[in-house]
């Protein structure tokens, strides 16, 4: 009986180290496989670089966003769109009241039907998003060989290091490596997934002149249109911080009474002494 025992017990533990290899074999080649995928010649991943309005104190800076709304309708407007921005979220971030009105005015928005089933055109208002440059995706693809030019509402949130990365993308255009090939319409960028993008190398040096007569080199307009975006994909950051700090100081008062109200009320219960008298 005891020598049946024993060998039942061996190929337990023969079946549990098996499964427990194969388990650990599985996991290496899982591991392998990530950092095989992670390591690619052709696509370098962008560095880290300091924005100070992820700061936890920071906030955006209003001139960056003027800057960076510029260069985004005078550059990057001509092929996308910011569909979930509408004018009246830039008053008092970029612009006034007044120079929005008079920039959405200057816009023919499709709207209707009116009293007799038209459509008709009428002047932008505050309440207009910003428009998109095509009517419709097929429209976009057309004129874009095929490829539809994203919307950038969401782009700093849609990838990852976003701020990162669309920064390196914009100032990242080069030369490709001596035996890359790029096939005509394309562009090399070793920070796009493939190192082939359609997109033109968007800025150039004094591309846009700034209002407030900041010198716009490639990676002064790069910087400035990513913090636009970055507040485009979070314009309630600043609000949440402010929000957040308040939260805080209630919290912490709130501990602070609530300790002082608990000594406060056991003290003379915790303090007395209790005597046993036979």
């Amino acid at each position: 009986m005891a020598h049946q025992l024993k060998t039942v017990f061996t190929k337990y533990n023969k079946g549990i180290a098996l499964a427990a290899a194969s388990t650990t074999t599985a996991a290496f080649t899982l591991l392998n496989a990530q950092n095989t995928t992670k390591c690619d010649d052709e696509i370098l991943h962008s560095p880290a670089f300091p924005w100070d309005h992820l700061g936890l104190m920071a906030s955006y800076d209003c001139g960056a966003l003027r800057r960076g709304f510029q260069v985004y309708r005078q550059v990057c407007a001509t092929c996308h769109s910011i569909e979930r921005i509408h004018y009246r979220e830039l008053v008092g971030v970029t612009h006034t009241t007044a120079e929005l009105i008079e920039m959405a005015s200057e816009v023919d928005v499709l709207d209707g039907p009116n009293d007799e089933g038209e459509m008709f055109e009428r002047p932008g208002k505050l309440t207009d998003p910003l428009p998109s440059p095509y009517q419709n995706e097929e429209q976009g693809r057309l004129a874009n060989g095929g490829a539809l030019p994203p919307d950038l509402s969401l782009m700093v949130k849609a990838r990852h290091a976003g701020q990162d990365y669309l920064f390196s993308l914009l100032t990242g255009y080069c030369e490709p490596p001596e035996g890359k090939e790029i096939l005509p319409g394309l562009y090399y960028n070793p920070y796009f997934p493939g190192g082939a993008i359609a997109m033109p190398p968007p800025l150039n040096d004094d591309g846009v002149e700034y209002e407030d007569g900041t010198p716009a080199t490639i990676s002064q307009q790069a910087r400035d249109v990513v913090q636009f975006l970055n507040w485009c994909a979070e314009p309630e950051a600043d609000g949440r911080k402010k929000d957040a700090l308040t939260y805080m100081v209630v919290l912490g008062t709130t501990a602070l009474v609530t300790g002082y109200y608990k000594r406060f009320r056991w003290a003379s219960l915790k303090t007395r002494s209790i005597s046993y008298v036979k």
